[in-house]
């Protein structure tokens, strides 16, 4: 009995000994961009190698279904520990359910964060963070240097040389846009990158956001009106084209131009290492004029109020808020870190992205105007299907616009 009574606690003090690290946490992680998932685990590889003992697992979904899937799962009182989140109103009505933990007890980097970076991750409600912001993206055209090399064309600074490049493109036998219709975000992208330089990019945000102008503004009904003028460029029965078509045309080297945003490059440079392309800003009436673009706080990384493993979640966030990531983000992924102090030397494209920003505005609709249903970008997709699918005019449109966003906004109902 006495020896079996030694043997019992040499295996209790032996179970104790064992390392903590021994002791696995498998954190879940997702994300909207299914394009990015190999990219996400190289970076997800480096915090585990910096934490051992901790794991994650990532899931990737489609960005058009992510905020159902994600909203099914969190209402649920399951879904990932930590998990890309929108901007804007689109953390709103997620932190507002009670589904996201504010973060400035877990995660004291954040003091650091630009303020206006930090917008896009602050809850109007409560002026809670719910997020770490990851990136900014500026909206303008990707254009292929080989195709304008071949064709003897020159970067458009004006709207009628834009036009005319893209003619020069579809005479010769390319999709001079790669840009469909299928799905309308695409289209509110498309009006972000070209419009503000026809509707006066923050003279009218400012304005119509203070209610003293509203979206049937003739400058805001022209600007809108301009996108019809690149119908006959589009590809062939582009209203069928899809988001992953468009993507797919300019990889290819099929198509001249791509009208999107600056999120695109480190995905059109993963799929086609040879592809050589260059971006500008979109073109203006008249030579001379500033060129703005839109730009916006993309997302957030943030974590699930429900998470039973907040302490290990609050790690990965602080990793997602340091300069490695920062870095990461430029060298890896191609786009602006949120990180105050990323090097956003190592990227020539990034270095040509923030010249743009030199003239920026916000991208409207999603700034602005997505904090109630029915929000701003909703409207103004559904409408540019019907515009571009030539249903109804560019007046239409921003009628639409603005009775949907004066049922709610309090400074379009007094006029």
């Amino acid at each position: 009995m006495k020896k079996t009574k030694w043997l019992f606690v040499l295996v209790i003090a032996v179970l104790m000994a064992l390392p903590v690290a021994a002791q696995k946490t498998e954190l879940t992680f997702w994300t909207w961009r299914p394009e990015d998932t190999e990219k996400y685990e190289k970076l997800l590889a480096t915090f585990e190698k910096q934490n051992p003992g901790i794991t994650v697992k990532i899931s990737a979904f489609k960005n058009t279904e992510y905020n159902t899937i994600l909203s099914a799962a969190l209402s649920g009182g399951s879904g990932p520990d930590v998990f890309q989140s929108r901007a804007y109103g689109g953390l709103e009505t997620f932190a507002q359910s009670g589904y996201m933990e504010s973060l400035e007890k877990w995660v004291p980097e954040l003091k650091n964060f630009n303020k206006d970076v930090l917008r896009g991750a602050v809850s109007i409600k409560d002026g809670k963070i719910y997020g770490v912001p990851f990136a900014s993206q500026t909206l303008f055209v990707f254009y292929n240097k080989q195709i304008y090399e071949e064709l003897g064309l020159k970067v458009p600074e004006t709207w009628d040389e834009f036009l005319a490049n893209c003619a020069v493109a579809k005479k010769a036998g390319y999709q001079a846009l790669a840009n469909g219709g299928k799905e309308g975000w695409t289209l509110e992208v498309m009006m972000g990158s070209l419009c503000p330089n026809f509707y006066g990019a923050n003279d009218f945000y400012d304005a119509v956001v203070a209610g003293k102008t509203t979206f049937q503004d003739p400058r805001f009904v022209s600007a809108i009106a301009k996108l019809k003028e690149l119908t006959p460029y589009m590809p062939n029965l582009y209203m069928g084209v899809s988001y992953t078509d468009m993507q797919s045309a300019f990889i290819n080297e099929m198509a001249a131009h791509f009208i999107g945003g600056s999120f695109e490059a480190g995905y059109f440079a993963s799929q086609n290492p040879k592809l050589d392309f260059g971006v500008f800003p979109g073109p203006t009436a008249k030579k001379g004029d500033p060129h703005y673009v839109s730009v916006y706080a993309d997302g957030n990384f943030s974590m699930n109020a429900a998470s039973k493993q907040k302490e290990a979640a609050a790690k990965l966030l602080r990793f997602f808020a340091s300069k490695e990531t920062g870095d990461f983000f430029i060298r890896e992924l191609q786009q602006v870190s949120a990180v105050p102090d990323a090097d956003t030397s190592v990227s020539p494209y990034i270095t040509k992205v923030l010249s743009f920003q030199k003239y920026s505005t916000p991208y409207i609709f999603l700034v602005g105007f997505r904090y109630n249903q029915p929000t701003g970008s909703t409207l103004i997709q559904a409408s540019l299907q019907g515009f571009l699918a030539g249903k109804i005019d560019a007046a239409e449109v921003c009628k639409q616009v603005q009775e949907g966003i004066a049922t709610y906004y309090e400074p379009f109902k007094k006029k």
